[in-house]
């Protein structure tokens, strides 16, 4: 088929929830993608923060294919190899005791929000129930995850949703202490929000939130979805701020594509979850967990996360550079291959003029152009972008 009969037959057929850009996409390679008619396009979406080593990585397509041989599934009744591996090496290189694993970063924030609250029942307090959250905050399209977003336009339409959940400024400690009783179990945050617009937190902004928690006896999830693995030059996020949480959940980039979450606790809060507490089917299967294995052996292995945090800057100072000269710019955000490029007007067009040119970028809160590529984008492949963008920037549009 086509590119046109292609897109005309997913119109008929597919659920129309994404805004989608006219371009089929067939295979890809590293940093590079294909569509089906050939042409090549420099990712700097890599599916979202997700493909962090790149596509169709040789050593993640043998993980998955030496383990499919093996076993695909037989459910959590049963222990598995490569589950008790990566959760092994999850726990040896974070905070964490215990790990829960699931499909998606949705579940995975599911998971964390019923453990607070089941600690806390457990121990004979129902009544401590609330969760704060942030204002712009990203959670997840579930039910609970959508109710714990701060973003109304993605709430609307889906009200009533959970009762529970109160949103506080990010950034704004005050705020945060103001809201904390004896009703509230935990702080939900995303040490760096990503589709609130890339917003890091301010300095000891999250060391503040720390110790508002320690102080009141509730707990800190970190939401890790978008900046865990690698993104923001550390393997975690909370790895810059000198800082540990309670939970952290996770997702996207610890599969490389596939689709895995896993929600991280402390023994003391982790110890919540019973048997019969809480499930996942497909959480943690073994085809799945290999491919992840992999995933993080590699980052090691190849100091993947070290190139990020190096490449991470030099991209940065480019961004900052073409802020100097391009007036339509108005920030430049961001920390190792999680940045953000503020504008003063729409971003959509310079989406569609770098697609043009063989780039794609990503548009979030209208005018923040977002870049998340592969942990192991080049300069040479940075510097092409920088030039396109210098290009449409400078013809308008």
């Amino acid at each position: 088929m086509k590119r046109n009969e292609i897109i005309s037959q997913a119109e008929k057929v597919i659920a129309t929830t994404y805004k989608r850009l006219p371009l089929v996409l067939e295979k890809g390679r590293g940093c590079t993608v294909w569509d089906v008619d050939g042409r090549a396009y420099t990712d700097f979406v890599a599916g979202i923060a997700v493909c962090s080593l790149g596509h169709a990585r040789p050593e993640v397509a043998r993980a998955i294919c030496e383990q499919a041989e093996k076993l695909f599934h037989v459910s959590n009744l049963y222990y598995t190899i490569p589950q008790v591996e990566l959760a092994s090496w999850l726990v040896a290189h974070s905070f964490a005791d215990r790990v829960f694993f699931s499909n998606s970063g949705a579940e995975a924030n599911e998971a964390a929000i019923k453990l607070v609250r089941k600690y806390f029942h457990d121990k004979g307090e129902p009544g401590r129930h609330r969760i704060i959250a942030m204002d712009q905050s990203f959670h997840g399209r579930t039910f609970a995850t959508l109710s714990a977003t701060g973003q109304q336009r993605i709430r609307e339409g889906f009200d009533p949703v959970l009762g529970g959940f109160e949103f506080v400024p990010f950034n704004d400690v005050a705020a945060l202490r103001a809201k904390i009783n004896d009703s509230v179990c935990a702080v939900m945050l995303e040490p760096v929000q990503g589709e609130g617009g890339v917003r890091c937190p301010d300095e000891g902004y999250l060391k503040a939130v720390r110790q508002l928690c320690d102080d009141s006896g509730i707990f800190l999830i970190l939401d890790e979805i978008q900046t865990g693995m690698g993104r923001t030059g550390r393997l975690f996020a909370y790895e810059h701020f000198g800082i540990e949480p309670d939970i952290m959940t996770l997702a996207k980039a610890l599969g490389n594509g596939l689709p895995i979450g896993a929600m991280l606790a402390r023994e003391g809060v982790a110890s919540a979850f019973k048997p019969g507490s809480h499930a996942s089917t497909f959480g943690g299967t073994p085809v799945i967990t290999a491919a992840a294995l992999e995933v993080v052996r590699l980052l090691e292995r190849e100091n993947i996360i070290a190139h990020c945090r190096e490449t991470g800057d030099y991209f940065k100072a480019r961004l900052m550079m073409l802020k100097e000269k391009h007036d339509v710019i108005e920030e430049v955000r961001g920390m190792g291959l999680l940045l953000g490029m503020k504008l003063k007007e729409n971003g959509a067009p310079i989406v569609n003029a770098c697609l043009g040119k063989g780039f794609l970028i990503n548009c979030i809160q209208e005018k923040i152009l977002r870049f998340v590529p592969p942990l192991i984008i080049s300069r040479e492949e940075i510097d092409r972008l920088i030039a396109c963008l210098d290009e449409v920037l400078q013809k308008g549009c």
